[in-house]
This record gives structure tokens, sequence and C-alpha cells, in this order.
């Protein structure tokens, strides 16, 4: 296949891209660099079969016939967001029709990447595919939130009304190497201070929950749904439900790191609990993740020892 990937100079889009050419595929990959970095697609630039075009999907583009398209184009970490709100907005509307319909005209199928953010702060626990959550669609998380959740209505809108093959993935908190060392997620926050020395920062009580899913595990359930011909939304993410000062015990015992807890607010709307139910991955297409949350940290502590040598 040639296959787009909207968003391949990201975290998950570059794990993407690598699984795609592994298996033999033509890659374009699209980013406009506002999040993405050219680092996590250094290793790619003698491969014959890949192809980069710098571009924000919010305009409209032609990357020629290509057989499947994978929408991963967002600022997806709160740092970002914040930083972004009007562009998260923008790339999960515009970009997301803009992307639609290069798969429209084309006949290509098409997935696009949504979060476990659909749910907000849920009243239902763990989470499934058909609870229609509980978002404060107007808060400081709405920009990512709704873009996110209007991405899903266009997606199904094209599905319905123009017969376009779609896909929906609700990705649930996922980590390892290419994740930005300073984005303020969970996992990067943490191996970050506690490889410095430096406390480590739990909002709250640190009684909320996530559930953590290492990025291999993530791309094969990604690819996985890509197969199957489920339009309704899927969640690929890791059930085992962790509190956040769990995680960040086993943090300080894979990184041997001496560095205190330090307690801060928490922020608004930030969610209290977060697990997804995986049984529709599971009977759809026999996915689930097999790395669990201690061996992940042990295999991207040389990724974020090199995050922080490289900013010395």
């Amino acid at each position: 296949m040639r296959v787009l990937i909207a968003g391949a100079a990201g975290f998950l889009g570059s794990h993407l891209a690598d699984a795609m050419l592994a298996e033999g595929h033509s890659v374009l990959g699209v980013d406009n660099l506002c999040t993405g970095s050219m680092r996590n697609l250094q290793h790619l630039k003698h491969e014959s079969k890949f192809e980069f075009l710098e571009q924000d999907i919010c305009l409209p583009f032609d990357p020629k016939p290509v057989d499947y398209v994978f929408n991963f184009a967002s600022p997806a970490s709160p740092v970002d967001y914040d930083r972004l709100g009007v562009e998260t907005l923008m790339v999960g509307s515009e970009g997301t029709k803009n992307t639609l319909e290069i798969a429209k005209k084309y006949g290509s199928k098409f997935l696009h990447a949504s979060t476990s953010e659909c749910y907000g702060d849920p009243d239902q626990h763990p989470q499934t595919e058909e609870y229609w959550g509980n978002v404060n669609p107007v808060g400081p998380r709405s920009v990512y939130d709704e873009a996110k959740r209007f991405s899903e209505a266009l997606t199904m809108a094209y599905h319905r009304y123009y017969k376009v093959d779609t896909r929906l993935v609700r990705i649930f908190n996922t980590y390892g190497p290419r994740l930005q060392g300073n984005d303020g997620r969970v996992i990067s926050n943490f191996m970050m201070q506690a490889l410095k020395g430096e406390s480590i920062t739990i909002y709250g009580k640190g009684d909320q929950t996530r559930s953590f899913c290492y990025v291999s595990d993530e791309i094969a359930g990604i690819i996985g749904l890509s197969r199957t011909d489920e339009h309704l939304p899927v969640n690929v993410g890791n059930p085992t439900e962790w509190t956040i000062l769990e995680c960040a015990h086993a943090v300080l015992r894979v990184t041997g790191s001496k560095s205190e807890l330090v307690y801060r607010p928490l922020p608004k709307d930030d969610p209290t609990q977060r697990q997804p139910d995986i049984g529709k991955a599971k009977r759809l297409f026999g996915w689930e993740p097999k790395i669990d949350l201690e061996a992940g940290l042990k295999m991207s502590l040389d990724y974020f020892r090199a995050c922080i040598e490289a900013a010395v």
C-alpha cells in the first residue's frame, strides 16, 4: 500500500510510520512540525519508501493516490494544547475534514486517532465505547476534548453520507521512546524529574488513576483495528489501572532515584479515573497489551536519559 500518515513527526505517528515501513508499505509522512520533531524521523532519511511533506493539514493539499489515511495530527499533551488551543481546535475540524476529503477522493481507507479524553472525567468505570462521557465543553481542556469529539462526529458523518471506509481508535495514556520529555504528561514528567534528581510533582493527593500502555502495544492495537471493518469507536489502551502515586513509586524503583514527592493543587477538570474496557478490541482483532508498566519504564530509560543529555 501507499499510506499517508498525518502527524508523522509526532510520538505515535513516527512509530506508526516505522511499523508500516516494516510491513513493506510506502509511507508519505505529513506534519507541520508545530509539536512534532524531525528527530523522530531522522532514522528514515535514507529510507527509499518514505517521503516527508511539511504541510499544515488545515490547508487543503493533494498527496496523489493513497490506499490508507491515518490521521494522527494534533497537539496531544496539556503543555501543547494549552499553548496552541485554537490550532488544536482547527486541526480537529478543518484538518480532519481535509484528510477525510483525501480518503473520499481516492477511495482510501481512513483511521482517525481519537482519545480517552472523549470520556472526560468519567462517571462510568471502566469506560466502554458506548459511554458518552462527562466532558466540560468550555473548560481549559475543552480545546482538546472537543476537537477530538468533533473529529469523531465528522468521521462518522463522512462514513454515513459519503461511504468513506472509516475507523476510530480511542487512545489511552501511552508512553515510550519519542515521548517529549517536557510535554507535561505523567510518565515524561516523572521520568525526567526522577532522572534529574528533582522532586516529583504529584497533583492532588495522587489517588486519581490512569492506565498506561507502552508504545509498541499501542501501535499493534492501532494496526489491528485498521484491518477490521469496524466503523464505531474502539478503545485501545492498557486496562491495568494505576494511581498517580503508584506510578510515581514505580518510576522511583525503575530509575533508582531518591527524589522526594511534592504535592500541588489538582488542575481544573483533571479526570479522577481513567481505565479502558478493551473487550471490543479483544473480540474484534484479538488484541491486548503485553508489556506491564515497570517493564515499559525500563525500556524507556535510555531514551529519557538521552533527552536530559541533549538538553545540557
